[in-house]
């Protein structure tokens, strides 16, 4: 089974996170799936069985360049239903848009039929993880939790 970590990343936070969320894809057994919007393609999303996907904030939204891979992946809706969504976001300002953000992911994978879960109890018990610049070692570990918890679930499903 593999879980899709899917990332844009311009200045290099949002990579981090996203590396420390698919050590605890891997953590689970499962093959944990590393991309960026650049590398991903449409069997990515057709072989997970789950998509956590991240972005740094712009302009209370997700990077135009993740966004582009939900609409450009569309066709794969159908597909992508009953699978297992996440989404996490890096920012430069505490109140700068981070949960909106993950909103705006969070939007597009109720679209394609997911099911959508937040991190667990034991990190944030929130709507995904967030951070502002580079993640800290509690970022890092919300991010750990949340892609194990991600990994669980679809070994469930």
């Amino acid at each position: 089974m593999q879980v899709l970590v899917l990332y844009y990343s311009k200045g290099g936070n949002t990579r981090k996170l996203a590396e420390q969320i698919a050590k605890g894809v891997a953590a689970t057994g499962a093959d944990a799936v590393l991309k960026s919007t650049d590398e991903v393609i449409y069997d990515d999303f057709r072989n997970s069985a789950g998509v956590i996907a991240g972005s740094p904030v712009y302009f209370g939204v997700m990077a135009a360049q993740l966004k582009k891979i939900f609409d450009d992946f569309v066709g794969l809706r159908r597909e992508m239903e009953n699978k297992v969504g996440a989404a996490f976001a890096t920012g430069n300002h505490h109140t700068g848009g981070k949960e909106t953000t993950i909103f705006s992911i969070i939007q597009c994978m109720m679209i394609y039929g997911m099911i959508i879960v937040g991190d667990p109890m034991d990190a944030s018990g929130h709507y995904g993880v967030a951070c502002c610049k580079e993640p800290d070692e509690t970022a890092k570990s919300d991010g750990f939790k949340l892609g194990k918890r991600v990994a669980d679930l679809c070994a469930k499903l």
